[in-house]
């Protein structure tokens, strides 16, 4: 990260990495330009797994955890391994990189994770004995739910920056969350600032799908050519 940045003012041009976070959603950018114009961030809290917000967005109901997560994998939403999504690790990355876009020196070390599955399904040797393992803790999650439920609240996987600590945490938000109302793969981030404190701003969309990542992917290539224009 240090090598890119220093390389990048060495020669005075930036480098563009807006889809890491977000796909094809303004968040680097967002985040870069309350930085640049001299905002101060005070707090961070974002979904950033297209993958997890899918799954919590359809576990409802009658529908079991092992089953929405197949369907998630079917949709190509998920990894061929999608422990790669659940295991917290690609959202960390995540965190990571808006920790350090907001000035600190964090490694993977100082995000700290809250697994949302149990071990026997983060050990399970292969993918097949992983769905097993998810059905075989269907009681877990069934809980979850409905204790999400039973208080008029949703399952939500939330990364929060705040006070020089990052962490990723299961969490059960109401209707008054800015987190409640979702869909689909939607991610989401709140900014507060010195200038957005009583209102955060917002950032809300899609957080997966070829076509938005794409846009995404084209719209830093644009701005790399308006650089050298």
């Amino acid at each position: 990260y240090e090598t890119f940045k220093n390389t990048a003012r060495k020669f005075g041009v930036d480098f563009y990495y807006e889809t890491n976070v977000g796909a094809g959603l303004p968040i680097i950018r967002t985040l870069k330009d309350l930085m640049m114009s001299g905002d101060k961030v005070a707090r961070i809290e974002a979904i950033l797994s297209g993958t997890i917000s899918y799954i919590f967005n359809h576990f409802k109901g009658d529908v079991a955890f092992h089953e929405v997560v197949k369907e998630a994998q079917e949709l190509g939403y998920t990894e061929p391994d999608p422990r790669d999504d659940l295991n917290g690790k690609d959202f960390m990355r995540k965190m990571l990189i808006l920790a350090r876009d907001a000035g600190y020196a964090f490694e993977e070390s100082d995000v700290s994770i809250q697994n949302m599955l149990p071990d026997a399904c983060l050990q399970a040797p292969t993918v097949e004995e992983f769905y097993k393992q998810l059905e075989l803790n269907a009681d877990y999650f069934t809980k979850l739910k409905q204790e999400a439920e039973s208080s008029k609240k949703v399952l939500r996987y939330i990364g929060k920056l705040e006070d020089g600590k990052a962490s990723i945490t299961l969490q059960m938000v109401d209707e008054n969350h800015p987190f409640y109302m979702l869909s689909g793969s939607d991610n989401i981030i709140s900014f507060t600032t010195d200038r957005y404190k009583a209102r955060p701003l917002v950032v809300k969309g899609p957080g997966a799908g070829a076509e938005v990542t794409a846009a995404g992917v084209f719209a830093d290539i644009i701005n790399v050519g308006g650089e050298k224009a």
